[in-house]
């Protein structure tokens, strides 16, 4: 079983920047795929970009260019770097992870879930 540990949220002005960590244990990090997803007030829970155990990454198009996903093996933390943030980046932010060996934007597909962690973007 995995265990998932998210950090890093928090109120910032629009324009500013975040890092949000996802600390794992309890199962080979090294192996997984690991996701970052987003669920705003009475919206669906949304995919934001994911990450290969090789480092191979993936984004939505909404924040490609300002969002930087990336991952530490030797520390089983994934990390999602947040630049140039907008309102409309306000939400809860789950780290996931998923056991398969492909990329994937579908969240049915992973397998562990962090408790999420809230960022809001607001002037």
């Amino acid at each position: 079983q995995v265990q998932l540990v998210e950090s890093g949220g928090g109120l910032v002005q629009p324009g500013d920047s975040l890092r949000l960590s996802c600390a794992a244990s309890g199962g080979t990090f090294s192996i997984y795929i690991m996701g970052w997803f987003r669920q705003a007030p009475g919206k669906e829970r949304e995919f934001v970009a994911a990450i290969s155990w090789e480092g191979n990454p993936d984004y939505t198009d909404s924040v490609k260019g300002r969002f930087a996903i990336s991952r530490d093996n030797a520390k089983s933390t994934v990390y999602l770097q947040m630049n140039s943030l907008k309102p409309e980046d306000t939400a809860v932010y789950y780290c996931a992870a998923d056991r398969s060996s492909r990329l994937s934007r579908r969240s049915y597909v992973y397998d562990y879930w962090g408790q999420g962690t809230q960022v809001t973007v607001s002037s």
